[in-house]
């Protein structure tokens, strides 16, 4: 099966005064203030589309648009693209999501799903009114995805009495398309590694090196397996791209040392209140004393390990993460010249040029 290329659909610009700049923000904690611009949001899901990538990632914090709006407007400017929605469990009733994750299916011709999330910051959740701890969000997880595709599948009736909800003679006037990819779940656990395999058709695996990604993989199929189903596998690749290796490797240099800069100057406080510094506080992995120090090391850390190169030289990484097991490529690079998206499109190719098969280093 051909490799899916996927990118990302953003509600708004990457904040900076220009491209530049905006490339470097783009790995800086992202601040909780964003809005919703519907031209950033048509564009850049048509520039996805004509560069030949094949679905794209809605992401979803407390304070940022909703995912499943920002999704709808993608959908309705593309014809092809297929868009995977962030779904945080807990903010919706799990009937109420099954219907508006079913209707986007069909006014899309079936190209939605739902990125399936827990929350990995108790603060975040928090301010959507969820004040579960992590562990018990997992749990509830499982009654949700129960009910959901319940609900979906239901014929009749449906009465429902869990721990967590309870709905009485429930039923969907509405169905998605047969045979679609409607579900994928990330959690790294083996708690979401359970779930993912009894209720997902797509796992994520997180962004580890090539011996870890092919041990998760097995791990996630053989769980799979036990409940008699298959799982495709998705990975996130943070990339920088140049038209040489060298170049490459100087502007990613650049990029981190202007994020270093644009994140310490007059906007620093925008920064310094993002969600993902909020998972590192929660962790015991940031010093309250240090908070600019919080902000350098999400920025450096955004960048390790990023496939750095040339458009063939990044794609010859790629393609050892295809013949490890890898079915979807969530291409994480920031596109704001025609430049840019000159090498993105350059990528694309290198990826849908059949290479003759080697061995994964």
């Amino acid at each position: 099966m051909e490799l899916e290329l996927r990118g990302g659909v953003r509600a708004a610009p990457v904040a900076g005064r220009t491209p530049a700049e905006r490339q470097a923000l783009r790995w800086a904690p992202d601040p909780r203030e964003r809005t919703a611009d519907p031209a950033h949001i048509a564009r850049t899901a048509r520039e996805l589309e004509e560069d030949g990538l094949d679905s794209a990632l809605v992401v979803q914090s407390s304070s940022w648009p909703d995912p499943w709006a920002v999704a709808g407007w993608a959908l309705a400017a593309t014809t092809r693209l297929r868009i995977a929605a962030a779904h945080r469990i807990g903010t919706t009733a799990p009937t109420a999501a099954a219907r508006t994750l079913a209707t986007l299916d069909r006014l899309s011709g079936g190209r939605i799903s739902a990125h399936l999330i827990i929350g990995s910051s108790d603060a975040d959740v928090a301010r959507d009114g969820d004040t579960l701890p992590k562990a018990e969000r997992y749990r509830r997880a499982d009654e949700y995805l129960s009910l959901l595709t319940r609900y979906l599948a239901a014929e009749d009736d449906l009465d429902h009495h869990g721990e967590y909800y309870t709905v009485r003679a429930a039923r969907t006037g509405l169905r998605p398309r047969p045979g679609g990819e409607l579900l994928s779940f990330g959690g790294s656990s083996p708690a979401g590694v359970d779930l993912a395999a009894r209720y997902a058709q797509v796992y994520a695996v997180p962004p580890r090196p090539l011996p870890d990604t092919r041990l998760r993989i097995a791990e996630a199929r053989a769980a799979a397996a036990r409940h008699g189903r298959t799982l495709r596998i998705w990975r996130h690749v943070t990339v920088v791209l140049a038209d040489t290796d060298t170049a490459a490797q100087q502007h990613l240099r650049r990029l981190r040392r202007d994020a270093l800069r644009l994140t310490a100057g007059p906007d620093a406080a925008r920064y310094l209140d993002a969600v993902a510094l909020d998972r590192d506080r929660e962790r015991g992995t940031a010093d309250p004393a240090a908070a600019h120090a919080q902000v350098a090391a999400y920025v450096r850390r955004s960048l390790t390990g990023a496939y750095t190169g040339s458009p063939a030289t990044v794609a010859a990484r790629i393609n050892l993460l295809r013949s490890a097991g890898v079915d979807i490529v969530q291409l994480d690079l920031p596109v704001e010249t025609d430049h840019d998206r000159a090498l993105r499109r350059a990528l694309v190719t290198h990826l849908r040029t059949p290479t003759p098969s080697r061995r994964a280093w």
